[in-house]
């Protein structure tokens, strides 16, 4: 299928593992130009050089930001080009008991994971409306609908990023820019399995036991009962940044294996 985003030009951020590489890699094989991002440049480099090791697109830069230190993302926003695909992707989570999470980590949960995204967007939605072609997806998570007890900062930060995302669509009336948030559910990327090894530290379990539980305890209502592979959210996020998707706007598009029992 061609998505027709061939020559487009995308910034994919928190792209240096994960769903955010993942996502990277399908684009390029989209004929899309793709700047990545990690913390480190070292880790972007990395990460530069394993996707274009990966295939025939070579069109593929990166720029290191820690989205927690604003004069970084500053000083990348300073080096963009005009962006036709926004991905915010950048986020951080950690399960923590709600009486131990300090004012300190709320604020750093948000400003990495909202305000990343915002910052972003305030500075690529302006050209994509007056070019009238843009996409900006915000990778939120099922736990903006459906928060966990063990992270409610972070399911704060999810449910965010869904007001953000409809509120932008709402500028985008008439036009061939959308805006639109993917939830993925629990998924097997790097991030998930330093979330599996504390959960496992902290019950005195072993990763395996803790893995054959998670499904069963943490996350019963789950319909596929297993992580989704990044490749899976990458596919979607693919389609919805197309030309395919343009009546697609404002939307919170699940890819969450049927946890969430609601049907709206």
């Amino acid at each position: 299928m061609d998505l027709q985003i061939d020559g487009k030009v995308a910034f994919v951020s928190g792209s240096t593992a994960g769903i955010g590489y993942a996502t990277a890699k399908r684009l390029l094989n989209e004929g899309v130009q793709v700047i990545i991002n990690g913390r480190t440049q070292e880790g972007v480099d990395k990460a530069v050089a394993e996707l274009k090791a990966s295939g025939s697109n070579q069109n593929v830069s990166g720029i290191a930001a820690d989205f927690s230190k604003q004069h970084e993302v500053q000083q990348l926003i300073d080096q963009l080009p005009n962006i036709d695909i926004l991905i915010n992707n950048a986020g951080i989570f950690e399960p923590k008991p709600f009486q131990d999470i300090p004012d300190e980590d709320w604020f750093r949960f948000f400003e990495v994971n909202v305000l990343s995204g915002i910052r972003l967007a305030r500075h690529c939605f302006p050209k994509m409306m007056a070019q009238n072609w843009g996409r900006i997806i915000f990778v939120s998570s099922e736990s903006a609908v459906f928060i966990p007890s063990e992270m409610i900062h972070y399911g704060m930060t999810k449910t965010a990023q869904l007001a953000v995302s409809r509120g932008l669509a709402e500028l985008t009336t008439g036009t061939n820019v959308t805006v639109n948030a993917i939830l993925p559910g629990p998924t097997k990327s790097k991030g998930v399995g330093g979330f599996i090894d504390d959960l496992a530290k902290a019950g005195n379990k072993s990763v395996g036991e803790v893995e054959e539980d998670f499904f069963r305890t943490m996350r019963p209502t789950s319909l596929i009962q297993r992580f989704a592979s990044v490749d899976e959210i990458a596919d979607t996020i693919a389609y919805y940044v197309s030309s395919l998707a343009s009546a697609t706007n404002g939307a919170a598009i699940r890819v969450e294996g049927g946890l969430v029992r609601s049907i709206l």
